[in-house]
């Protein structure tokens, strides 16, 4: 596609036909302290390619990776390795078909790895039926709360006080038009009793385990809970590797679940792109949004794959939809079946002890410091400090001393939860690297 910028009469042009005198007219509604102007930004009018290129490198040079520091953060986003196995996988022809998978004589790659993710999806997650996946976790989940409104026919949706905050936020803006959307309070390493908050009007209760603070907890107590209401349990799960270890939502009463897939097979990248996880019973089928692989055999018996389900089709039906979702995170649904199958069930699990492991040892060792408190009794591979300082500041002098120590609630909860840091290990996480916390965190605290 050639590059054809506007002349300045061509703008002229077009403001003179709307009726404005000039293109911050365009920008009116948006409030003037969100307004960044040019001089915000140390940055010359014009360069030459090369220019351009060398100073977006020195840039960029500022960013440190996370593989080049001892790496503690998480809340919601985690670092594990990835076999170089993975990204060789994805760029094989069978893969490179067309992107969409409309037309499943030239894109039975597509398809069929589609088809093993959901497979994969729903064993993972204990569900009888998993989607081809959706955009990311927050996302899925306020796409959940949209379907439990559908199925029960209810408005209300109850939300833990211990689902992440970016994810509450997402359900918010997209599920609050229609519907009432309650937040329960946010207690560190307690699970919050849900059930006085569920009435006749609830459609749905959102938990998240392990929760934002890391604790993991039963979820047959709220999953009796809101069935007796007539209401729908929705889980969410933002570390899937957990699900290699601890028991399925399924198997403990959800109805929905929804997970961020972004641990397997999908780096951190600076925060995407990700993949969400959706699964669901199968008697809820037709209300589950995004699209299904279906697995089917042609004319002379060989078997093949097709989109059963998708909302493309219902683009003509508008606010009558089940969604608007109507495509997927293909490639990184891709990395994620390549690595799971690489993984392999037993490999799965032992790499789930290895972070739970890994987690332990080091909650131990950091809470024997002084000042320190440990607050999240049960957890996976992340847990809840208590510290004697506000975190934000802890986290700031340990990343002086290339120690990235973990994420600050206050980030997550702007005025709670000061002295309280979230800190995640997982398998690459090295005992050198447990070492280098505990003496940094030692010296500041001293």
């Amino acid at each position: 596609m050639r590059y054809l910028p506007l002349t300045q009469a061509d703008r002229a042009a077009m403001l003179s036909r709307i009726g404005v005198d000039g293109v911050d007219a365009l920008f009116r509604d948006v409030p003037k302290e969100a307004v960044v102007g040019r001089a915000r930004f140390d940055l010359p009018d014009a360069q030459g390619e090369i220019e351009v290129s060398r100073l977006l490198s020195r840039m960029a040079a500022k960013s440190v990776a996370a593989g080049n520091v001892a790496f503690f953060c998480g809340a919601g986003a985690y670092r594990h390795h990835v076999p170089a196995a993975v990204d060789h996988l994805i760029q094989r022809s069978e893969f490179l078909t067309s992107y969409t998978p409309y037309q499943p004589e030239i894109a039975q790659g597509t398809l069929q790895y589609l088809f093993e993710f959901q497979t994969q999806v729903a064993l993972l997650t204990g569900m009888e039926v998993a989607n081809a996946s959706l955009y990311d976790g927050s996302t899925a989940t306020a796409e959940a709360v949209l379907m439990a409104r559908r199925v029960t026919r209810k408005s209300k949706a109850v939300l833990s006080g211990g689902l992440h905050r970016h994810y509450a936020e997402t359900v918010e803006t997209m599920a609050e038009i229609g519907g009432e959307v309650v937040r329960a309070t946010a207690t560190p390493g307690k699970a919050e009793d849900l059930a006085t908050l569920i009435d006749d009007n609830t459609a749905c209760v959102v938990v998240q385990s392990p929760d934002v603070f890391g604790l993991v907890r039963d979820m047959k107590p709220i999953a009796a809970a809101a069935q007796a209401k007539g209401a729908l349990l929705i889980v969410v799960v933002t570390e899937v590797v957990s699900l290699g270890l601890l028991e399925s939502p399924g198997a403990m009463g959800a109805d929905i679940v929804v997970a961020e897939g972004q641990s397997i097979g999908n780096g951190l990248n600076f925060g995407g792109p990700y993949v969400g996880l959706f699964a669901t019973r199968e008697k809820y089928l037709r209300q589950m949004p995004g699209r299904l692989v279906g697995e089917t055999a042609d004319t002379v018996g060989r078997r093949g794959y097709v989109l059963t389900l998708s909302t493309r089709e219902q683009h003509i039906r508008r606010e009558k939809a089940t969604s608007n979702i109507c495509t997927n995170s293909g490639l990184c649904a891709l990395a994620f079946t390549i690595h799971l199958s690489l993984l392999g069930e037993e490999g799965l699990a032992r790499l789930a002890r290895a972070n739970h492991a890994r987690a332990s040892g080091l909650a131990d060792r950091l809470s024997r410091i002084g000042g320190v408190t440990l607050v999240t009794p049960t957890f996976f591979n992340e847990f809840a400090l208590r510290l004697p300082k506000p975190a934000a500041q802890v986290v700031d002098a340990l990343a002086d001393r290339n120690v990235m120590a973990g994420v600050p609630a206050s980030r997550l909860f702007p005025r709670e939860h000061e002295n309280l840091l979230i800190v995640a290990a997982t398998e690459t996480n090295t005992d050198e690297d447990c070492a280098a916390l505990e003496v940094a965190l030692t010296e500041v605290l001293a």
